[in-house]
């Protein structure tokens, strides 16, 4: 007779007090849930797996936190949300001062059609999260509205319009 796995309550119990074992069981149960939904998010695996990493650092030292009012994939994946918006802010504010000190002109845009990850990356990151959540993620609306700390309203229309513009981008029709 096998006994069951412990569930993710058990695991967080477990790695307060000091397990390591347990919480590699928890990276083990959702790092590909986090991962998936850092790469549909950035569009970059590799920054995607270092964020990740980070992720379950911040979750490792922070797990006191967790109150177990979210499931532990979207706490997770909010932490990972947060880690994400904090690099693309440093990046956007790198780009700025490299583009103040020297400028350079703009390449001409290739005509082909746009591919999935080129869409998405032209939405705004809000939006991007939602889809990616959402319709990549397999999350729920509402999980995704604790995920990324939005009112439900907001995520069902960021899912919806960037839906329409993925589909536009693509050159799909609404069926």
């Amino acid at each position: 007779m096998t006994t069951p796995a412990p569930t993710d309550a058990e695991l967080v119990a477990a790695a307060r007090s000091g397990s390591h074992a347990a919480f590699r069981e928890i990276v083990a149960r959702h790092q590909q849930a986090v991962r998936s939904f850092l790469r549909r998010v950035t569009g970059d695996p590799d920054a995607a797996d270092d964020l990740a990493q980070e992720t379950f650092l911040v979750a490792w030292t922070g797990l006191w936190r967790y109150r177990g009012q979210a499931s532990l994939r979207s706490w997770l994946c909010a932490i990972a949300w947060k880690k994400q918006l904090s690099v693309a802010r440093s990046r956007q504010r790198e780009s700025r001062r490299a583009e103040a000190a020297e400028p350079t002109p703009a390449a001409p845009l290739p005509d082909h059609r746009l591919d999935l990850a080129a869409a998405l990356a032209s939405l705004p990151d809000a939006q991007r999260a939602a889809v990616a959540l959402c319709l990549g993620g397999e999350f729920t609306h509402s999980e995704a509205a604790q995920v990324l700390g939005l009112p439900l309203g907001t995520i069902k229309s960021h899912v919806e319009r960037g839906r329409a513009k993925l589909l536009a981008a693509l050159g799909g029709h609404d069926e």
